[in-house]
Parts: structure tokens; sequence; C-alpha cells
């Protein structure tokens, strides 16, 4: 049934990260209900919109760095494509920033 994806390790640990926040997120929510809340997104959130809108952002961040990877080798002179952990570690912060601060 998956055989058309690459199931690489920085892939499993993208979707395992993502299921585990969820998971996380479901528990916060029973423990302690969420309220809007404005920060610098222009509309007001729960953390529920801020997970949603942060997970978007950071799969466009690991779409875009896997589409400019052989730019990125061509641009900077690299032997190799650089390593997909790094913009794994670039979406993983960008989603905290939207999660704290949006």
């Amino acid at each position: 049934m998956f055989d058309w994806m690459v199931w690489t390790t920085p892939v499993a640990v993208f979707f395992t990260c993502i299921v585990l926040m969820l998971i996380g997120m479901t528990a916060w929510e029973i423990r302690s209900p969420t309220i809007l809340r404005k920060g610098w997104l222009p509309i007001a959130t729960t953390r529920g919109d801020r997970l949603f809108i942060g997970l978007l952002t950071a799969a466009y961040i690991n779409l875009a760095f896997i589409g400019l990877a052989g730019k990125f080798a061509e641009w900077f002179s690299l032997d190799s494509e650089p390593s997909i952990w790094i913009s794994f570690v670039i979406s993983m912060v960008a989603l905290a920033v939207v999660m704290r601060k949006g």
C-alpha cells in the first residue's frame, strides 16, 4: 500500500513527531481547555490552530528544502546534497516559534 513512498529515517522521525504532538495536544486540551489568544499571527488562535499552522509551515519548509537541495549543493559547491536533518531541525524550530509566539 505504501510502496510509492520512500520511508527514510528522517521521514519516519518527522511523522512520529507529528503523532506524538497530536497525542500531547489532546492530553493538554483535556487537562487544560484552551482559550483564544492573539500573538504575532494576524488572527486570534487556539493551541490547536497554532499547531495546524505550525505543521503546515514545517511541511512547506521540508518540501522547499527537498526541492532546493540540489541547488544548495551547486550554490555552495558541496560534494553532495545537504542532509535532510537540516530541514527537519529548521522546521521543528519554526513549529516551536509558531506554537509559542503565534
